[in-house]
């Protein structure tokens, strides 16, 4: 079990908490996850939801492509989804997460 998959259980579902955890862990936490959108041209996006407010929508190629072709085919293998099917679930659900692991604004210490 890993380090965020209680608190994201509760927000996407044990199902994605796996899955959004692993991305997290890969990317070296929550920070990572948001620099690589950032850097992968998502920063508006990303930004609404580690800010206060509401949460920008993400397009689920723009999430196959901001953590690329390799990331997004291993994750899917170990979650039994199409990479296809598992862009389409985290541009659902990464928003949330993000939002609630974020509180105020702030990034997790761990």
């Amino acid at each position: 079990m890993g380090l965020f998959d209680g608190l994201l259980g509760g927000i996407v579902g044990a199902e994605m908490a796996t899955v959004v955890n692993g991305l997290i862990e890969r990317h070296g936490g929550v920070q990572g996850v948001v620099n690589q959108l950032r850097s992968n041209g998502l920063g508006p996006t990303v930004n609404s939801w580690v800010n206060e407010g509401p949460n920008a929508a993400v397009a689920p190629e723009d999430v196959h492509r901001a953590f690329g072709d390799q990331t997004m085919s291993e994750l899917a293998a170990k979650s039994g989804m199409s990479t296809e099917e598992l862009a389409q679930k985290l541009a659902q659900v990464l928003p949330r997460a993000v939002d609630a692991l974020t509180p105020g604004g702030e990034m997790p210490r761990a």
